[in-house]
């Protein structure tokens, strides 16, 4: 790619900064699958014309909660709103249906194959009768395996996915409020869509994905089940906002608010304990989260009396000056009072008519391609659909042997889960994925502290979790202190596409490595950089993890039930969604870049990247001062919808009616046609505790598995609650082949998750196995630098690179 651009752009006159990457696109969405629209939406929102086709009663979320007002006096729902602003609406039939897609470039359906056939919508003849479209066949479970006919709502999804029963107090799990499922599964189709858009444009037909919002939600689970895979036992339900093994990792009153508190490192835990005067706490027995894990409740007598002493903002200005990954967990009404995420544009107005209510903006903050700051809410039926005449696209169209990104090459200066799992996308996807770590400081998901059996045992290459993170890279080894280290990576940087990095906002100004510098050695460079709070503003220098993350964006406050505290839904949510906004980052600006040979620097704030998940509860607060009450496991529009125990220990199935047909066939399923009167959601909202303890009785005389199957055979949405052990035999996922097999030194065989799309049947393989430490240097440095032997032994005699790691204080975190 880097070469071929360089001679394309030879006479050619770059475009202004005001360009519109997807300007040209004409963009069909097909079905009510809300991750389908979030996906089109995103594609709106860098300036396709996208195309809303709706049946006759509208998309079903136009009636989802929460509910605004309009300048009329009628309600519209927020949800709607959100997933749909900058697109037009054309009611579905078959002439509506073919003018909008004569023309088209990208069709993104979410259509059952019964209601394509109805359509008489054929999606491999329309790619074949198109060989440049893009086709996005986005589903819950896929098209194939035993879950593709199940039915589904986004909590089941979930918790099928393993992000729901480690969540809530020890006597029963509590999910966090809808819409999770929908955005990340809409991420993965827009990542899908764009890694088709940039294959296209270097000469590729187009392509098409099977996009599984279920295997979406599996990034999410990384972490976990890697962890527990090697450990061969994953950790139970420790109660709320507690995941093992890190402690504390949770939300804390102070005295007048909520403060979120991450702390991995010993220096961090002595910094807190010290910062609260319980120096007798920073003992060495105490300087790792599993030794601290089983003292919690004696820990929290400790220092929640001396929490309750100053207020949030306090602590935080504090935990700033310390260094310290602490930050104010803020309600709705904190986030839009909040001159910070004003200051950087992480609020945009939606209107719904003339009226306008604010939600979060796509927290994609693009040097030189920003997205539309927001947009207007399309009514039903608003616009008509026409036949276009498409810009000529250039030949051939065929598929290039290989995969979509084969020829770009990214420096991936990340560490963690983050970046890494954002970079981890491009490798498999075919983008050669240069890893830069040090001896002195290799990436921290190795484990490395500076305990001698770390370094005679070689620990740093066992971690199991930096292992499925870091398959199809080629690592390196540069000391990033030493101006050789510099050098040389600026050389690398030189022949690269893109620099991805999540380090703490100061350090590489101080190296010499921010986009400053970069862009003056390869002016045409797309660098994403990701850190909390984004890189401007008084709160950029602020430390995090993915937990951290989650706290600042005001996600705990609409999570758990009336009475809770704010309550996390996952133990390192932020990591996974900031990789995969990473990655769609990346894939918006090489797009640009090979349209028009300029680069752009990409700043992502990864807690504003955590704020989509609000967006209802934003709007809703924007137009009414206020959000409804929490619920714990029940939902405002289906009843019931809960978690429900099962035969054997801790064995749960989460059920969710999510109309009034589901609720007759439930109530055969279970035996309890004594209340099929109730027909709709309101009138079993009167006895939602009848329903749900009969519900119970009936769940409790059989496996989780056995009460999804036979519930399923009715058509009713129900999905076992899997650990994250229980995930590697789930049998949907074997039979979809979504766990790959990898071996690697130190480790042997191991099992890694796949990409949530796959083109056709097959998957794509992993390429081969994490690095280890330095493993690439002499292929990379010789190979694309031309250092020879004599000049690499120097180096390593200078402790500029090298293969093992060594003792040493770690003066930067990403």
């Amino acid at each position: 790619m880097r070469g071929r651009l360089a001679n394309d752009m030879v006479g050619r006159k770059p475009r202004g900064r005001d360009v519109v990457p997807l300007s040209s696109l004409r963009v069909v969405e097909i079905g009510t699958l809300p991750a389908a629209a979030y996906a089109a939406r995103l594609l709106a929102d860098f300036g396709a014309e996208v195309i809303k086709l709706e049946p006759g009663e509208g998309d079903p979320a136009r009636r989802s909660a929460p509910l605004v007002p309009t300048e009329d006096g009628e309600a519209a729902s927020a949800w709607f709103g959100y997933l749909n602003f900058g697109k037009s609406s054309v009611l579905l039939d078959a002439a509506s249906l073919r003018d909008s897609l004569t023309g088209a470039d990208v069709v993104i359906c979410s259509l059952a194959d019964g209601e394509r056939a109805a359509l008489g919508l054929d999606l491999h003849a329309l790619g074949k009768s198109d060989p440049g479209l893009i086709i996005a066949d986005v589903s819950w479970f896929g098209r194939s395996g035993p879950y593709a006919e199940y039915a589904c709502a986004d909590a089941v999804c979930r918790a099928l996915a393993g992000m729901v029963k480690l969540v809530g107090p020890v006597e029963g799990p509590v999910v966090a409020p809808d819409y999770q499922a929908a955005i990340i599964g809409g991420l993965s189709g827009f990542i899908a869509v764009m890694t088709a858009l940039n294959a296209r444009v270097r000469g590729d037909a187009g392509r098409r994905m099977e996009v599984s919002v279920h295997e979406a939600c599996l990034a999410l689970m990384d972490l976990q089940t890697a962890d527990a895979w090697f450990r061969g036992a994953g950790y139970p339900r420790e109660g709320i906002n507690r995941f093992p093994p890190t402690y504390p990792v949770g939300i804390f009153p102070t005295k007048d608010d909520w403060i979120g508190v991450t702390l991995v490192t010993p220096a961090q835990w002595m910094g807190f304990c010290r910062m609260l005067g319980l120096d007798d706490l920073a003992r060495p027995e105490f300087t790792m989260g599993l030794d601290r894990f089983p003292h919690a409740d004696e820990f929290e007598k400790r220092f929640m009396p001396k929490l309750r002493e100053r207020s949030a903002r306090e602590w935080f200005a504090e935990a700033l000056e310390r260094r310290l990954p602490i930050v104010v967990v803020p309600s709705m009404a904190g986030v839009l009072a909040s001159p910070e995420f004003r200051a950087r544009g992480a609020i945009v107005p939606v209107r719904f008519g003339g009226r306008e209510v604010e939600a979060p903006a796509l927290p994609l903050h693009m040097g030189a391609t920003p997205p539309r700051p927001g947009g207007a809410v399309p009514r039903l039926g608003g616009s008509g659909a026409e036949p276009r005449v498409r810009p000529a696209r250039a030949a051939p169209m065929r598929l290039r042997p290989g995969r979509p990104l084969d020829g770009v090459r990214v420096v991936d200066l990340s560490m963690g889960w983050a970046g890494p799992l954002g970079a981890r996308h491009m490798a498999d996807l075919g983008a050669d994925i240069v890893k830069v770590e040090a001896c002195q400081y290799p990436d921290w998901w190795r484990g490395v502290d500076n305990r001698p059996a770390v370094f005679e045992q070689r620990l740093y290459e066992k971690a199991g979790r930096f292992a499925v993170m870091n398959r199809g890279k080629r690592g390196i080894t540069l000391d990033l202190t030493s101006a050789e280290g510099v050098r040389l990576v600026k050389e690398l940087v030189r022949g690269a596409d893109a620099v991805l990095e999540n380090y703490s906002t100061g350090v590489l100004p101080k190296l010499g490595l921010d986009w400053a510098r970069l862009s003056e050695v390869n002016p045409s460079l797309v660098m994403v950089s990701m850190s909390a709070y984004g890189t401007t503003g008084p709160w950029r220098e602020c430390r995090a993890y993915g937990s951290t993350l989650e706290h600042g964006s005001g996600l705990p406050n609409l999570a758990g039930r009336e009475g809770d505290p704010p309550t996390m839904g996952h133990i390192a949510f932020g990591d996974a969604v900031g990789g995969l906004h990473a990655a769609s980052a990346l894939l918006v600006g090489l797009l640009h870049r090979q349209q028009t040979g300029i680069g752009q620097h990409v700043d992502l704030s990864q807690i504003e990247c955590m704020m989509p998940f609000t967006a209802p509860w934003m709007m809703e607060q924007s137009a009414m001062g206020g959000v409804s009450p929490r619920r714990g496991n029940r939902h405002p529009d289906f009843v019931p919808h809960g978690c429900f125990r099962c035969a054997g220990e801790d064995a749960w199935v989460f059920i969710a009616v999510t109309d009034d047909a589901m609720w007759q066939a439930c109530c055969r399923a279970i035996g309890r046609e004594e209340f099929s009167p109730l027909r709709s959601a309101a009138e079993r909202r009167g006895r939602e505790a009848a329903i749900e303890r009969a519900i119970e009785e009936w769940t409790m005389r059989r496996t989780a598995d056995e009460a999804m199957r036979t519930l399923q055979g009715h058509g009713v949405a129900a999905g076992v609650m899997r650990a994250p052990l229980e995930l590697y035999d789930d049998p949907h996922l074997l039979e979809r082949g979504f766990w790959q097999t990898v071996d690697r030194a130190f480790i042997g065989p191991h099992p890694h998750s796949s990409l949530a799309f796959r083109e056709g049947a097959e998957r794509y393989p992993v390429r081969f196995p994490a690095p280890t430490l330095g493993q690439f240097n002499a292929e990379v440095l010789g190979g694309l630098l031309d250092l020879g032997a004599e000049e690499l032994a120097r180096l390593e005699a200078a402790g500029v690179i090298g293969t093992e790691a060594v003792p040493s204080k770690r003066t930067a975190k990403a």
